[in-house]
């Protein structure tokens, strides 16, 4: 499951603009990039958990904060 969700999170960091506004953010912030993986992994868990929950399809609202 985890080789899923790395894989799935490197190819939103380059083309989900939610994910990857949270990605260049965390770099901006002097994170190491595997470090922010791991934080944009997490964080993309916690969206398709709560789509889950909702019975939601996504939606993009923009850049998380």
């Amino acid at each position: 499951m985890r080789k899923v969700l790395y894989m799935s999170t490197l190819v939103a960091t380059r083309h989900n603009p939610t994910i990857r506004a949270f990605y260049q953010r965390l770099l901006a912030a002097g994170k190491p990039k595997k470090v922010a993986i791991t934080a944009c992994m997490r964080k993309l868990l916690i969206i398709l958990n709560a789509m889950v929950r909702s019975g939601s399809p996504w939606a993009d609202s923009g850049p998380l904060t």
